[in-house]
């Protein structure tokens, strides 16, 4: 594995639109690729504006994606100053359990000690997001309760993971 992490380019748009909206659906976090938020997962134009999205790469392939955010901004759901989160990270179905979202958890808590500012990494997970739970805590990233929080006008609770840097 020679995975290399850089900013996302209008070139990777189709795949990281793809492999974000297989990799949640592969793992059944939804049923259906027209439900409201897959489609959010689809617009990466208007994640790209907003956020910082990233892609890893293998041998020049797009296998993955995620997106920092900082508190206020649009993207953000629960950082508050002095954290950074990360979201919609996701890998391709085809290359999963080959350490590259573990790969990619490690870059983005290394590259939130380089942020001025930042004291942790934080994000947001579903409560059946039960394989991303055990990647995150042997990490070192735990649970807030105290944080957890639903969606608008759905029956969706988010569990909060951080990492005190």
């Amino acid at each position: 594995m020679t995975l290399t992490i850089r900013r996302v380019t209008e070139n990777d748009y189709d795949d990281v639109r793809r492999i974000t909206r297989d990799a949640y659906l592969h793992a059944g976090y939804f049923d259906a690729a027209d439900h409201p938020y897959v489609q959010v997962l689809a617009d990466v134009e208007h994640r790209a504006e907003h956020a910082e999205v990233w892609v890893g790469e293998d041998d020049g392939v797009v296998i993955g994606s995620f997106a920092i955010t900082f508190e206020g901004q649009r993207y953000t759901d629960i950082a508050i100053a002095g954290e950074l989160e990360f979201r919609m990270l996701a890998v391709d179905p085809a290359v999963q359990r080959g350490g590259y979202g573990r790969r990619m958890v490690e870059w983005i808590i290394d590259y939130a000690r380089t942020v001025d500012g930042v004291e942790a990494v934080s994000l947001t997970s579903g409560t059946d997001m039960v394989r991303a739970h055990r990647l995150y805590e042997s990490l070192g990233f735990e649970r807030v309760p105290s944080r957890d929080w639903w969606v608008p006008g759905e029956d969706i609770e988010l569990w909060v993971f951080r990492l005190e840097l």
